[in-house]
């Protein structure tokens, strides 16, 4: 099954038993103004996640800038908001799927498999005139299970491992200023990991529309199918739609780098690379 969901499906899927909508609008640098926007409307019965507050945990000096929550209070929060094992969960934004795509990744990292992404986001959505309303949900709380699958997620010893390793590619999922390191203002240093090659996330999901297969496909063409992949951004956010769009095209062995960026560098023993690496390493 496809991890997207078109507003038609959608749609249809309203009101029903056993589906939770989940809005996770949020802005980077604008901290308040998805939960602002929901306020101001969203799909009817949806529930809101906020970034900062219940897909992240406290920052400390490793671990990046979005850590995981801690997974107990976020189970506790995904089953207050009506999901449960058997719940079909469609996830939304209105940023491309960049923000969404961390909600979903975070239910499959825990072992929630019907969770999907609405391809067309919220404005997809409200100009098509589908409806939306401004009216809090009164979910119905259910018993959420994690069951985490480590197999998702890469942490900072598994990122040296794999560097110049056969067989492993490193995705870079931020603008490619980052990466190059020309642009020097955002994070505490620049440049990217070794022998990390550059797939800016917003090729995926262009004027906001998440791609489906074929052209996620063309994006990643050059990368073996069987490869061991690890993806990352700067904080562990933006890399999500890149690790959704890697499994829309097929590709079975795809972790999360959660900490990204923001946790490599402040590890100072860690190598920094700069310009452009354009072919993934199988060494």
């Amino acid at each position: 099954m496809s991890n997207l969901i078109s507003i038609r499906e959608a749609a249809a899927l309203l009101g029903k038993p056993n589906v939770v909508f989940a809005d996770v609008r949020f802005v980077l640098g604008q901290p308040d103004e998805g939960r602002r926007a929901y306020g101001e409307g969203h799909i009817p019965g949806a529930v809101f996640f906020d970034l900062n507050a219940d897909l992240s945990g406290p920052k400390e000096q490793h671990g990046g800038g979005h850590p995981l929550p801690p997974l107990d209070a976020f189970a506790r929060k995904l089953g207050a908001a009506g999901i449960g094992e058997e719940t079909e969960v469609v996830v939304y934004d209105d940023q491309g799927g960049s923000i969404a795509a961390r909600l979903w990744w975070t239910l499959k990292y825990l072992g929630h498999e019907r969770v999907r992404l609405l391809a067309e986001g919220y404005s997809g959505w409200s100009d098509a005139g589908h409806p939306v309303t401004r009216e809090l949900p009164a979910p119905v709380a259910r018993t959420f299970v994690a069951r985490v699958n480590e197999a998702l997620l890469a942490d900072v010893g598994r990122v040296q491992a794999a560097i110049g390793r056969e067989g492993a590619v490193l995705i870079d999922a931020r603008k490619p200023a980052h990466y190059t390191g020309e642009d020097t203002s955002k994070y505490a240093k620049a440049g990217h990991i070794p022998g990390a090659i550059n797939r800016f996330w917003e090729a995926g999901s262009p004027g906001g529309f998440f791609q489906g297969a074929a052209a996620q496909k063309a994006r990643f063409e050059d990368i073996p199918v069987d490869a061991e992949i690890i993806v990352y951004c700067g904080a562990g956010v933006t890399a999500t739609p890149n690790v959704l769009a890697l499994a829309e095209a097929g590709y079975p062995n795809v972790k999360l780098y959660v900490g990204s960026w923001s946790d490599w560098v402040s590890y100072g023993e860690n190598p920094i690379a700069t310009g452009n690496e354009e072919t993934p390493r199988q060494a």
